[in-house]
């Protein structure tokens, strides 16, 4: 590793060391019967612009085969109230900027080429065009208004954390590396909880003087019934991690020492969204990967992988640490009376501070 390093720094020297010639060279006055290298001519000019014609060609060509081949890495539809207007919003977005990409950088590769130097000839340009600079500036203001608007006021609907339309409040603890999650009991109101309180069994620093917090329950999967708003609070006990639900189009931040919040309907229980047309295809694909990697294990005297079932997950967004990959939680989206069957088997604080004390 040493000698990898000194010659590398010796490369680096070397190459220091012609640029600087080369710049000194530069100040010198030119030879007009030596010094003819560093001067384009036509057949120069005429070759760059081929180049970038040819450049622009290939770069179009492979962003067309990444969106044709890249296709199954999408994200299938979303499975929130808020999720469908998120979508058209992107798609939206992408559009306008595709189309101001491709005509701004085709006619920059196109003009390159067309137009390249020639001996004599004169490019032509204006002074100053109060007509073009009229339209060039008013142009994006309006389309990047209206964009903007579109998407602050979708972003005041997700952020309308009201109880109006009596949501469902579950609490969301992260934590190095992993997620728990507290439900409101019957009376849908969390207890207060603090990180001085953790202890034992009480894994999220519950109050154990605020009777709203003795029905709440703790848990390592996050049910959700399915078209009830949910309104989620979040906390963290170490670092900043993110609450990533891509199939909700849902995310924010989970700071140390304050609780963030957002609410969102989730529409589509997870059996629905397994038995969807893309996701029963993405499934066959990926255990068909999985099989023949398998068999490449089980040739080596190692453990042939599971078969690939999908589940909602939520994932943390933020570089928190070395088992961030892995912080994952799943989510179960069921009908409202199945959601009630698996609360009615999970325990309450107040049980649990019973069963300790025992």
């Amino acid at each position: 590793m040493t000698a990898f390093l000194i010659i590398f720094i010796a490369a680096l020297f070397a190459i220091s060391v012609w640029q600087i010639s080369k710049i000194v060279s530069l100040g010198k006055a030119p030879d007009p019967d030596t010094d003819t290298m560093e001067v384009a001519n036509d057949d120069d000019n005429k070759r760059q612009g081929q180049y970038m014609l040819i450049f622009g060609i290939g770069l179009y060509v492979l962003m067309i085969a990444c969106f044709v081949g890249y296709n199954d890495y999408f994200l299938p539809d979303a499975a929130s109230k808020h999720g469908g207007e998120y979508d058209d919003l992107l798609l939206l977005t992408t559009i306008v900027i595709m189309i101001v990409q491709v005509l701004t950088q085709g006619l920059l590769h196109w003009f390159s080429y067309k137009y390249h130097g020639k001996k004599g000839q004169k490019a032509l340009f204006y002074a100053d065009n109060d007509r073009l600079e009229f339209i060039w500036t008013a142009v994006p203001v309006v389309v990047l208004a209206g964009l903007i608007l579109w998407g602050l006021f979708s972003w005041n609907d997700l952020m309308d954390t009201n109880t109006d339309d009596d949501p469902l409040i579950v609490e969301v603890y992260a934590y190095q590396f992993a997620w728990r999650v507290r439900y409101s009991g019957s009376d849908n109101t969390l207890g207060d909880a603090n990180v001085r309180f953790i202890e034992g069994q009480n894994t999220l620093g519950i109050d154990p003087t605020d009777k709203d917090g003795m029905d709440d329950m703790v848990g390592t999967e996050l049910h959700l019934p399915v078209n009830r708003p949910v309104l989620f609070k979040f906390r963290s006990q170490d670092v900043l991690h993110s609450a990533y639900m891509p199939h909700f189009r849902a995310q924010m931040n989970v700071v140390p020492g304050m609780v963030t919040q957002f609410k969102f309907t989730p529409t589509v229980t997870s059996e629905d969204y397994k038995s969807t047309e893309f996701m029963t295809e993405k499934v066959r694909k990926i255990n068909e990967i999985r099989r023949q990697k398998s068999k490449e294990l089980v040739a080596t005297g190692d453990v042939a992988l599971d078969p690939y079932e999908f589940e909602y997950y939520l994932l943390c967004n933020k570089i928190c640490g070395a088992s961030h990959y892995n912080m994952q939680l799943k989510i179960v989206v069921e009908s409202e009376e199945d959601y009630n069957k698996w609360l009615q088997t999970q325990t309450t604080f107040e049980k649990t501070l019973a069963n300790a004390e025992n």
